[in-house]
């Protein structure tokens, strides 16, 4: 019997979820093919293929050439993230957003900068460290370093009064990136610029960004002991 209602491949993929969490089609369960399901739906095959696919991408079906589709036996959650500006951070949390630069300046990178944005070795990149603050109280220190051979403009901000992760994010585009997470211990520097004691435990967020296999911007962003990053499964 055909479903003349599933006309697009959203509606597809809502029926097929509604199996899957009704436990028509349990886990590890082998699917009807594609053809079947395009007869059974009323609808192209190609919409079908585009609804398993979004949900193979999403965790929840497995599907293996020549083996078919399969209810994924162990379904995974991927959580969503996103590029944030740390004012609207601040704000959203419902705390007084300020700002102080403390450093900007032209300089040739130490290696593993150069190393891991892939400029040559002695080329100078802008290097810019800012202070984040939540009620006047330290909240995050972002240490950037911006490829200027890509993002020329920046060499005429002056970063006084707006960190270069709002001006990036509304100004220069890029395709992709790359982010870490991971714990460090307080250098004594560290610890004075964001009031803590020295060997306190920081949350530090990585990250490396590109545009069309060109260099964009590296960060490290260390947040001040009591940081909870959230995000949506």
């Amino acid at each position: 019997m055909t479903a003349p209602s599933f006309r697009n491949w959203q509606s597809v993929q809502d029926e097929v979820l509604r199996r899957i969490h009704a436990r028509e089609w349990k886990p590890g369960d082998l699917i009807p093919n594609e053809a079947d399901l395009a007869i059974e739906f009323g609808c192209a095959r190609t919409t079908v293929n585009r609804a398993l696919r979004s949900l193979a991408q999403n965790g929840l079906l497995d599907r293996k050439r020549r083996a078919g589709t399969r209810v994924a036996a162990q379904p995974v959650a991927k959580a969503t993230l996103d590029i944030a500006i740390i004012r609207n951070d601040i704000t959203d949390r419902g705390q007084k957003y300020g700002y102080q630069l403390l450093q900007s300046r032209t300089i040739v990178p130490p290696p593993a900068i150069s190393g891991a944005m892939k400029t040559g070795a002695g080329q100078p990149l802008l290097h810019v460290m800012a202070l984040h603050l939540a009620d006047d109280a330290p909240y995050a220190l972002e240490n950037r370093w911006i490829n200027t051979a890509v993002v020329p403009q920046a060499l005429d901000v002056k970063f006084d009064t707006s960190s270069p992760n709002e001006w990036l994010l509304q100004n220069v585009p890029y395709t992709n990136g790359e982010i870490a997470f991971s714990a460090k211990m307080a250098s004594r520097d560290e610890a004075d610029v964001l009031a803590c004691l020295s060997q306190s435990a920081l949350f530090k967020m990585d990250r490396l960004t590109w545009d069309n296999g060109q260099s964009v911007t590296k960060v490290q962003i260390l947040f001040a002991p009591g940081y909870q990053m959230r995000t949506e499964l």
